[in-house]
């Protein structure tokens, strides 16, 4: 969502996206200052690339592999694999680039005033390429009659308007960002990296993966999308997560984000530890 944390002018003591905080598992990267992208860039972009095709090798490559030994792995197994992948993508690449890994967490981590704006493209475009690269991985591997019937594991409707998909996808991903916010990037967040996260995916998948795919990502949708060929309501995917993602990002940032300290809270507590030290020495 590490033992240390990186300084970078990229960084800032003030703002946080997945995993970030003064503990394991937290980067800090400067909100919404600055139009330049730090000196390490490279290494974030390759950071987000990485771990978006955690995400997307086992969780687009689980639906093929159901088709390919006949529905051996269901419903669960892909909502296990899109989850777990996710999980482990953010806690692997939390203390590099914050392990955004999709672009609607993107969006909103911006939005939040979380993400530095001149990240903000450069994170997307590595999201994409990091999904193309395992949709190409798993069209090299599978059986191409299993990968073109399932699309390569890109989400599709199934019994719903588009509309209702939007929908769906929308709440699914409010529910994702949310999840993002309150256990990766508030400063009271548990350490638990991105398991929390995980979870949320898995229960998501379960719900709605029947019915829209439960991408939730519109990398995880249009990098296997691209491949196989199959944009079909693709604007969905984008549409859906990125209307659900800023509105998770409103809430945080409105209700539940801890207020930010004022100036006297500030000089109080820059000047205590130093009041008391002379204190001590008094009594001494």
């Amino acid at each position: 969502m590490a033992l240390s944390t990186p300084h970078d002018p990229a960084l800032s003591d003030k703002s946080t996206v997945p995993g970030t905080r003064e503990c394991p598992g937290r980067v800090i990267l400067q909100a919404g200052v600055g139009r330049t992208l730090p000196k390490d860039w490279l290494k974030l972009l390759v950071a987000e690339a990485l771990g978006t095709f955690f995400l997307v090798f086992p969780g687009a490559g689980a639906p093929i592999l159901d088709k390919v030994t006949n529905g051996s792995v269901g419903l669960l197994g892909i909502a296990i694999a899109n989850g777990l992948g996710l999980a482990i993508g953010i806690t692997a690449t939390m203390n590099i680039s914050g392990g955004a890994l999709n672009p609607a967490v993107t969006v909103a981590l911006w939005a939040a005033k979380k993400l530095k704006g001149a990240l903000v493209i450069p994170y997307i475009v590595a999201e994409l390429v990091g999904a193309l690269i395992a949709a190409l991985l798993l069209k090299a591997i599978f059986p191409a009659a299993a990968a073109a019937a399932t699309h390569l594991g890109a989400p599709a409707l199934s019994q719903i308007s588009a509309g209702q998909g939007v929908l769906l996808e929308g709440f699914m991903t409010f529910l994702l960002v949310t999840a993002v916010f309150l256990t990766a990037v508030d400063e009271r967040a548990p350490k638990v990296g991105g398991f929390g996260i995980g979870v949320i995916v898995m229960v998501d998948v379960l719900m709605g993966g029947p019915l829209t795919g439960a991408a939730m990502n519109p990398a995880r949708a249009l990098g296997p999308a691209l491949v196989a060929g199959f944009l079909t309501n693709q604007w969905i995917w984008w549409v859906g997560p990125i209307l659900g993602g800023l509105l998770a990002a409103a809430l945080y940032r409105g209700v539940l984000a801890t207020p930010a300290p004022t100036v006297a809270q500030k000089v109080a507590a820059a000047v205590t530890p130093g009041a008391r030290r002379g204190g001590g020495g008094k009594r001494r």
